[in-house]
C-alpha cells in the first residue's frame, strides 16, 4: 500500500483525457467530422476498462493517504461504470451523430462517468464531495442539451434540487468532521460510536441526501422522470443508469461507517421502502414510455438500496451482482425507445411485434427482466437481495420487496400487452428506424438473460 499513489486512480484519469481530448479535439472538427469525438470516447472507455480489468486482477490498493480504495467493489463500479456508458453512446450514435453538439455530449457523458466511479471508491468524506460535484454538474448539461421548454424546465428542476441536495451534503459532511476531527472513514468508524447518536444520525442524513439526489431516489427523485422524459434518448439512458451505480456504493459504504447505535440499516431500508413503493405507484397512470421508464428507475434504486442498507460486509455481494444485471436491463428497455423515437406513448408500441419483432422480444427481456423475471440478471440481483436481507436481520425489508416486485408487475404488462396484441394498421414500417439502437438493444437484452444464466460461475461459492 502507498500513501500517494496517482496510478491507482489509472481508470479514472484515463476518462479525464478522453474528456479533455473529447472536448477540445470537438472545438477544431467539422460537423461531419464529429465521428472522430465519438471514436475517442469509446478508446477512452475502453483503456479505462482495461486498467480497470488489471487493478481488479492485481492487490488491492490505496492512494492519497488512503482517501481512495481499489478493492472488489471499486473494480466493479468501474467495470459497470465504463461498461453502461459505452452502450449508451452505442444506443445514441444514430442520435448523436452530426448533432451540434455531438463532441460535448461525449465530454459530459466521460466527465459525469468519472464522478460516479469516485462516489463508488472513495473513503472520505471530502473526496465523496468531490465525486458527487464531478457526476452531477455534467447532468444538468446533458439534459439541457435538448434546448426546448421541456428540457429547460427540466434542467432548471435537476439543477435546483442537486444545488439543495449538495449543500444539505456539504453541512453534513461539516457536521460529521466537526464533530470527529477527520473526514476519513477509516478513523471516523472508530470516532463515532463516541459522538451523540442523535447528532450522528442528523450528519448522516444530510450526507444520505446528496447521494439519494445522484442515485434518483426519494426524497432527491423528483427530477428524475421529468429529465427522462425531456432530455435526449442518450441523456435519458445516461442519467437513469451510470450516476447511480456510483452512488448506492457510496451510500453502502458510508453505512459501514456508521456506529450501530445510529441504525444505518433502519435509515437506509426505510428510505428503500419509501423508493421502491413511490416509484411504482407513480408509474401506474404513466402513458409516455420514457415517463415510464423514469418511474421504473426510481423503483429499481429501493431494490438497489435494500442490498446498501446492509452495509458492503453484508449485502456486497448481492449489491455489486444487482450492479452488473441493472444496467444492461434498463439500458435494454431504452434503446429499444431509442430505435423507433416516433414510438413516444405506450400506445404507439401498439402491434409492434408485427412490424419489429425483433424490438419486441427485446422490450420483453427488458421489462421482464425489470420486474424480476427468470432467467433475466435481475431476477438473480433480487433474489440475492431478497436473501441478504433475510440473513442480515431485517426480513421485513424482503417482505417488502417481493410485495413491490408484484406490484411492479402491472404497469410493465400494460406495455407489454400493447407490444404483442394485433394491429394491422400499426405505422411501424412508416417509421424513422436507429440501426445502431437496434443492435445496442439485442446486445443489451442478450447480456441480462447471459448473465442470469451464468450467475452460478460469476458468485462466490
Amino acid at each position: 500500500m502507498t500513501s500517494l499513489s496517482p496510478a491507482v486512480l489509472l481508470p479514472e484519469l484515463v476518462l479525464v483525457a478522453g474528456a479533455l481530448a473529447c472536448l477540445i479535439g470537438g472545438s477544431f472538427l467539422r460537423r461531419t467530422q464529429q465521428w472522430m469525438a465519438r471514436i475517442g470516447a469509446v478508446v477512452a472507455l475502453a483503456g479505462s476498462m482495461a486498467a480497470a480489468g488489471v487493478a481488479l486482477a492485481g492487490p488491492e490498493q490505496v492512494a492519497f493517504g488512503g482517501s481512495y480504495r481499489t478493492d472488489l467493489t471499486t473494480g466493479i463500479v468501474r467495470l459497470a461504470v465504463a461498461g453502461a456508458t459505452l452502450l449508451v453512446i452505442w444506443l445514441g450514435s444514430d442520435e448523436l451523430a452530426g448533432s451540434d453538439r455531438e463532441s460535448e455530449t461525449y465530454t459530459l457523458l466521460l466527465l459525469a462517468a468519472t464522478g460516479s466511479m469516485i462516489l463508488g471508491g472513495t473513503q472520505d468524506l471530502l473526496v465523496l464531495a468531490v465525486g458527487f460535484l464531478i457526476t452531477g454538474i455534467p447532468l444538468y448539461g446533458l439534459i439541457g442539451l435538448a434546448r426546448d421548454r421541456l428540457s429547460a424546465e427540466a434542467t432548471l428542476k435537476t439543477y435546483l434540487i442537486g444545488a439543495l441536495a449538495g449543500i444539505v451534503m456539504l453541512l453534513g459532511i461539516v457536521l460529521l468532521a466537526g464533530l470527529t476531527g477527520t473526514s476519513s472513514y477509516s478513523a471516523l468508524t472508530d470516532r463515532l460510536p463516541e459522538a451523540p447518536a442523535a447528532v450522528v444520525i442528523l450528519g448522516a442524513v444530510a450526507v444520505l441526501v446528496g447521494l439519494l439526489f445522484e442515485a434518483g431516489a426519494v426524497p432527491g427523485h423528483f427530477w428524475v422522470p421529468d429529465a427522462t422524459q425531456a432530455s435526449s434518448h442518450t441523456a435519458a439512458a445516461f442519467l437513469t443508469t451510470v450516476p447511480k451505480i456510483g452512488a448506492v456504493v457510496a451510500v453502502a459504504r458510508v453505512v459501514d461507517v456508521l456506529p450501530a447505535a445510529a441504525h444505518p440499516t433502519v435509515l437506509v431500508g426505510a428510505v428503500a421502502v419509501v423508493t421502491m413503493t413511490w416509484g411504482n405507484l407513480a408509474a401506474y397512470p404513466q402513458t409516455d414510455a420514457r415517463r415510464l421508464l423514469g418511474w421504473s428507475t426510481v423503483s429499481q434504486v429501493g431494490y438497489l438500496l435494500v442490498a446498501a442498507a446492509l452495509g458492503l460486509t453484508t449485502g456486497g455481494p448481492a449489491l455489486l451482482f444487482y450492479l452488473i444485471g441493472y444496467p444492461v436491463t434498463n439500458l435494454a428497455a431504452f434503446a429499444v425507445v431509442a430505435a423507433e423515437p416516433a414510438r413516444r406513448t405506450l400506445a404507439d408500441h401498439l402491434g409492434m411485434s408485427r412490424t419489429r419483432p425483433v424490438l419486441a422480444g427485446c422490450l420483453l427481456i427488458a421489462l421482464l427482466g425489470l420486474v424480476g423475471t427468470p432467467p433475466t440478471a435481475i431476477f438473480v440481483g433480487k433474489l440475492l437481495v431478497a436473501s441478504a436481507a433475510a440473513a442480515g436481520g431485517a426480513a421485513w425489508l424482503t417482505v417488502i420487496l417481493l410485495v413491490n416486485t408484484l406490484i411492479s408487475l402491472f404497469y410493465y404488462l400494460r406495455w407489454l400487452i400493447l407490444v404483442f396484441r394485433s394491429a394491422p394498421d400499426d405505422p411501424g414500417t412508416a417509421l424513422v428506424r436507429r440501426p445502431w439502437a437496434t443492435g445496442a438493444a439485442v446486445v443489451a437484452a442478450a447480456a441480462s438473460v447471459v448473465v442470469g444464466l451464468a450467475a452460478g460461475s460469476l458468485l462466490p461459492g
